[in-house]
């Protein structure tokens, strides 16, 4: 069964050319939304996804604005409004070291490197310089780790378990 990763939501049309606008769930929008590239639209009145090739990708405001080969016109696109764009497993990219997809890291066990269970990442905050994880801790109380070096020092995804070394006042 092949796996699926969100990449972005669509929330409305943008003109009259087939423009869709998109609110971009990745981090790799240049990538995903390169002319050329193959995304799959997932409709909640539809239990086959739509593939669906990129003609055009620009962005505007905090939208990223996508128009589909063969789609060139507003009334073939507006089906597509709350349709999910996700892309298979296959088409994941290598990443860096120290670089982890939003799947991987959302689920890890996050604990202190003296050993004190804090949760499990519940979330990831993308709100500019450093991405911040979402911890829900022990007693239903959400922590926010920013993922820094100075932070987060061991980050084992196969064995879905997070060292910290929290900073003065972060778990208080």
């Amino acid at each position: 069964m092949e796996k699926w990763f969100n990449v972005g939501k669509i929330v409305n049309t943008h003109g009259v050319k087939g423009e869709v606008r998109v609110v971009s769930k990745t981090d790799f929008p240049e990538e995903r939304y390169k002319p050329g590239n193959t995304l799959f639209l997932f409709l909640p009145t539809s239990e086959t996804p739509v593939e669906l090739t990129v003609k055009s990708h620009r962005t505007h405001k905090n939208f990223n604005l996508l128009v589909f080969e063969g789609y060139e016109k507003i009334n073939l696109v507006e089906a597509f409004r709350d349709g999910i764009l996700k892309v298979p497993e296959s088409q994941l990219v290598e990443l860096e070291e120290n670089e982890f997809y939003f799947h991987e890291i959302i689920g890890c066990l996050v604990a202190t490197t003296s050993g004190e269970e804090l949760g499990k990442v519940t979330e990831i905050l993308t709100p500019g310089a450093n991405d911040v994880w979402v911890i829900k801790g022990k007693n239903g109380k959400e922590i926010l780790i920013p993922y820094i070096d100075e932070v987060v020092k061991k980050v084992d995804v196969r064995e879905k378990v997070i060292l910290i070394e929290p900073m003065e006042g972060l778990l208080s």
